[in-house]
């Protein structure tokens, strides 16, 4: 069955998450297309660094950017950065508001860091929904779909996130850059991306400086489309005013 070029990128990373390194050969079944193909693909895919291409096959160029997260310690990777832009968010959370969670693991450290109070969050990432379980005075609100690593995905969730009235949606990207806005590398995530987007009144982008200028597969939101990117204190100054003359606040910590 024929597959497109954009759809065979996605479930070479897909299967990449999974396998963390994987044949041409191997490809060439799943996919049922030629070595050929798979090779240029693989080119494609390394071209936009988000894999390295090995002797035979490919390995992820790095297994937690994606905003979908491995098994074990996700809050390991950039830990300073993720906490001093969960401590951001945190600052603009409020007793009683109604806030969005994406999957990831600088929304996780929001999570982590939320008070014991009333407060309702809705999310679709299986390890926020575990550590808010717990604090039984935050309603927790959980769309649904199906597994897809740590996250919940699905059209019936986009749906129904587009029906509730979300004051601050807080999200997660694999990149962002001033021409592309804020990219994934899957297709199964970007309608519950859009639909946060499109209802909350307040949408910030959480993304710790490296992401910066980066550019994964699918483009899920335009930056003026976004309230605030909440970055940490490293990202450079002038880089950070190439973003805000294309349309977004850049925010770091004491700001």
């Amino acid at each position: 069955m024929y597959m497109n070029p954009i759809r065979r990128y996605e479930k070479i990373m897909e299967l990449l998450l999974t396998r963390k390194e994987i044949t041409v050969s191997e490809l060439s079944d799943q996919l049922e297309v030629s070595g050929k193909t798979v090779r240029e693909d693989l080119t494609r895919l390394e071209e936009q660094g988000l894999l390295l291409r090995v002797h035979g096959g490919a390995v992820l160029a790095q297994s937690d950017q994606f905003g979908i997260l491995p098994a074990k310690e996700p809050l390991t990777k950039h830990g300073e950065e993720k906490a001093a832009i969960a401590e951001m968010a945190l600052a603009r959370i409020q007793q009683g508001d109604i806030i969005a969670l994406d999957g990831g693991s600088t929304t996780l450290a929001i999570a982590k860091r939320l008070p014991n109070e009333p407060l309702t969050v809705v999310t679709n990432d299986v390890y926020i929904i575990s550590e808010l379980a717990a604090k039984d005075a935050i309603r927790l609100v959980v769309p649904g779909g199906y597994r897809v690593r740590n996250m919940l995905a699905g059209p019936d969730s986009a749906a129904y996130i587009s029906q509730l009235n979300i004051q601050k949606a807080f999200i997660s990207a694999t990149g962002v850059h001033p021409e592309h806005g804020l990219t994934i590398y899957t297709g199964d995530l970007i309608d519950f991306k859009q639909a946060l987007v499109s209802t909350a009144q307040e949408v910030y982008a959480v993304v710790h400086h490296q992401k910066f200028g980066q550019t994964a597969l699918r483009t899920f939101a335009r930056l003026n489309e976004i309230t605030a990117v909440l970055t940490d204190r490293e990202l450079p100054s002038d880089i950070g005013q190439v973003y805000e003359q294309a349309g977004v606040t850049i925010l770091k910590p004491n700001e």
